[in-house]
């Protein structure tokens, strides 16, 4: 929606309103000697739509109050309330955030809460659909947590409420943001690898007792979904967001570690074809014993190879391209830490970033639902290969 030419309602109904030729002669204005009026006013338009952004949060674990912490300090947002199932939480809430209300429930904030424009849903898996589709139709943009949703099927119904509304979805894909994955980005759409012939992708990380803890939903189909959701969507989405969609897939699944711990396998091997062309495998587990081995992605292709490696895909192990210099790239965001356990890259701030700009109208969203439908599709049809 465009910004209306005229002066703004404020401006409107108050006192007498001079007559431009009358305001030109005064010292100030006929310093503006050639401005265009008109000019003025969207300008004072597009100053308004700047208002901060009002973020409410749903789910205050780990990542949700990461999710919080990054909206209280950005200048072009403010935290209006906090969301959890878990009413213990809010004194500790109260210290670290004054003043921000806290809520049981969802709908406990969307009955009697201030009002907002973006709701960020960080609780299980499981809750992310119902949830995000819940606050669109309140009237509110969404920032759902990965995955988007755990079936398909569910995607669907969040895109369709979007586009029913006319509010923004936006999914939580930060490890696009990393220097090496969005330099690897550049690489393949600029052609300089040719055609690509093999690309395998690794996800060995530690998830153990000090993860799966009694009690909690990690490690449950219904609300964790099984390890492509919680542990390597982020990694499953590059592959997409860079190589495209995959086909003729295969699979095989084991549980070496986990039988006591989840309801779901541990490991796999899974091989696909790339529908651009080229072939792929994916190789994951969580049975590392004690901490996070590596997340790399290697490439083969007509005219070089390329390795991106570290735990969570940070650096370029690799690069020897026909007639091209590896660039010098910028540091990587450390990993998320929560305790015994690292995540993937510390990038959210750069998520809350584009909610911001697009929103505000300064730009255009660098993730949709539709991009995190087609993951949770990826992985469901790797799943149903069990």
């Amino acid at each position: 929606m465009g910004y209306k030419v005229g002066p703004p309602k404020r401006f409107q109904g108050i006192g007498r309103v001079r007559k431009p030729e009358k305001l030109r002669k005064r010292p100030f204005f006929r310093s503006l000697r050639g401005f265009s009026f008109s000019a003025l006013f969207i300008l004072v338009s597009v100053a308004d739509s700047l208002a901060a952004v009002r973020f409410v949060i749903c789910g205050v674990g780990h990542i949700g109050r990461r999710h919080a912490a990054l909206v209280a300090r950005h200048p072009g947002a403010e935290l209006v309330a906090l969301i959890d199932s878990q009413p213990e939480l809010a004194a500790g809430l109260g210290a670290e955030f004054p003043g921000v209300p806290f809520f049981s429930s969802l709908d406990d904030y969307l009955a009697h809460g201030p009002a907002a424009d973006v709701l960020t849903v960080a609780t299980p898996n499981g809750q992310h659909a119902q949830q995000a589709i819940r606050g669109l139709r309140a009237g509110l943009h969404v920032v759902v947590e990965k995955p988007l949703a755990l079936r398909k099927s569910d995607a669907e119904d969040i895109v369709h409420t979007a586009l029913q509304t006319g509010r923004f979805v936006f999914g939580v894909m930060q490890n696009r943001y990393s220097p090496p994955a969005a330099w690897l980005k550049q690489v393949v759409d600029e052609g300089r690898l040719g055609q690509v012939f093999l690309v395998q992708l690794n996800c060995f990380w530690n998830r153990d007792e000090r993860y799966y803890t009694p009690g909690s939903w990690h490690g449950t189909r219904a609300n964790d979904g099984g390890t492509l959701f919680t542990q390597f969507s982020h990694f499953v989405d590059l592959l997409y967001w860079v190589f495209g969609d995959i086909t003729n897939i295969s699979a095989r699944f084991r549980d070496f570690t986990h039988a006591h711990l989840t309801e779901f396998e541990d490991s796999g091997l899974v091989t696909f074809d790339l529908l651009r062309g080229g072939s792929g495998t994916l190789q994951y587990s969580t049975a590392v014993w004690d901490r996070n081995l590596e997340s790399s992605l290697t490439v083969v292709a007509e005219r070089g190879s390329i390795r991106l490696g570290g735990q969570y895909m940070d650096k370029v192990d690799y690069c020897h391209l026909q007639d091209y210099t590896l660039p010098t790239l910028p540091p990587t965001n450390p990993a998320n830490q929560y305790g015994a356990y690292q995540g993937s890259a510390a990038n959210h701030v750069h998520v809350i970033d584009n909610v911001v700009a697009t929103i505000q109208k300064r730009g255009f969203a660098t993730t949709n639902a539709l991009e995190g439908l087609k993951v949770v599709e990826i992985i469901e049809r790797i799943y149903s290969l069990k």
